[in-house]
């Protein structure tokens, strides 16, 4: 296996869009949703275990989740570990990462990815992200993966392509980048995907050290700055105070943000591999098996009448959960919670905010 390849898995959110099953203390990354048997953490290190080799992934995660990260993945290194101590968003994550690889390695060639995506096809995804090493190894670039759109997702961001600019890369078509977009109303979301130059903004990345750290110097030199101080501290012991030091000062900005819509060196890589980000509960009721009233249902003592296009999902094993007369709404009853909303996305922040600013804070 190539020991040039690097993997960082991000894995520091809260995850409240998945409350009340995803708490603080254990968001949803931790959590085995799905009922594979896996979380989505664990997943998501064994797919890159099969192209990078263990001792050089690392995981990007909040100081609070270090115990965790050791009980689910007893085989990465302390030292790849990397604690936060605040939440900063995705630059500053990965700037920690970028410099703290290249101390050790300048020539590596590394993957970013957030530790929560569900992937349907996992040999295409590896197949795709090998063509994606093996590009950005020898090349100035920054590649993002776009996905083939296969609806007008208001969830998603969007990649537009220059399709008059592209290389093609073992079967795969990397284009030059011209625009991001943000989540969009479903009116845009429909034009964009009807124009067939935008491709949904995945959030995984693939570069070279060098060419990252050229632009986060270049397009964030603050942030690059703070963490170039570091070389004489990582894989140190000194290594945990310097970083608590530095998070204290450092801007809380996105990589989209403060580096990929600035570069000319963006590129988005197409792909199709059966993917979803499964950032919010309509996410994952979309990806999930469904009953002959369209209804997605876990749990072990259910009892439906006249309910269709919902979510009824309870963790308690001893206790019957009956739902009558329900349509396109959420039931999700945990040990502490019981949450009963429409299904549609407008009405659960409207909970996650009516929580965040009540004395119900301690639900969280």
């Amino acid at each position: 296996m190539d020991k040039n390849r690097y993997c960082v898995i991000m894995a520091g959110g809260i995850g409240s869009r998945f409350w009340p099953i995803s708490r603080n203390a254990r968001p949803k990354q931790f959590l085995d949703i799905l009922g594979t048997g896996k979380t989505f953490l664990q997943s998501t290190f064994e797919r890159f275990c099969r192209i990078v080799p263990v001792e050089n992934i690392m995981v990007v995660t909040s100081e609070s989740y270090r115990n965790l990260v050791a009980e689910q993945l007893p085989l990465v290194p302390e030292s790849n570990v990397l604690l936060e101590p605040y939440r900063r968003n995705t630059a500053p994550c990965i700037a920690y990462a970028t410099y703290k690889i290249e101390s050790i390695n300048p020539d590596a060639v590394v993957v970013v990815a957030p530790s929560d995506h569900l992937i349907l096809n996992e040999d295409i995804f590896i197949e795709t992200i090998e063509s994606a090493f093996e590009y950005a190894a020898d090349n100035e670039v920054l590649l993002t993966l776009g996905i083939k759109p296969t609806r007008p997702e208001t969830g998603y961001g969007y990649i537009q392509c220059n399709m008059s600019r592209f290389h093609n890369v073992n079967g795969n078509t990397a284009y030059s980048v011209k625009t991001f977009t943000e989540k969009p109303d479903l009116e845009l979301a429909r034009v964009l995907v009807e124009s067939g130059e935008f491709l949904w903004n995945s959030g995984i990345f693939v570069w070279n050290v060098k060419t990252i750290m050229s632009e986060l110097e270049a397009k964030l030199p603050d942030v690059a700055s703070l963490f170039e101080k570091g070389r004489s501290h990582y894989y140190r012991e000194s290594e945990h105070s310097f970083i608590a030091d530095i998070y204290e000062t450092c801007q809380s900005i996105s990589i989209d943000y403060g580096v990929m819509e600035k570069t000319d060196k963006a590129w988005a890589f197409k792909a199709s591999f059966g993917w979803s980000d499964l950032g919010t509960w309509d996410s994952l009721y979309i990806q999930s098996e469904k009953d002959g009233n369209g209804n997605m249902l876990k749990g072990e003592n259910l009892m439906l009448s006249d309910v269709d296009g919902s979510i009824v999902l309870s963790e308690e094993k001893n206790k019957l959960v009956t739902v009558s007369g329900l349509h396109d709404f959420m039931v999700v009853n945990t040990e502490d919670v019981l949450m009963i909303c429409p299904r549609d996305s407008k009405s659960f922040k409207a909970v996650i905010t009516d929580l965040a600013i009540s004395d119900k804070t301690k639900f969280q």
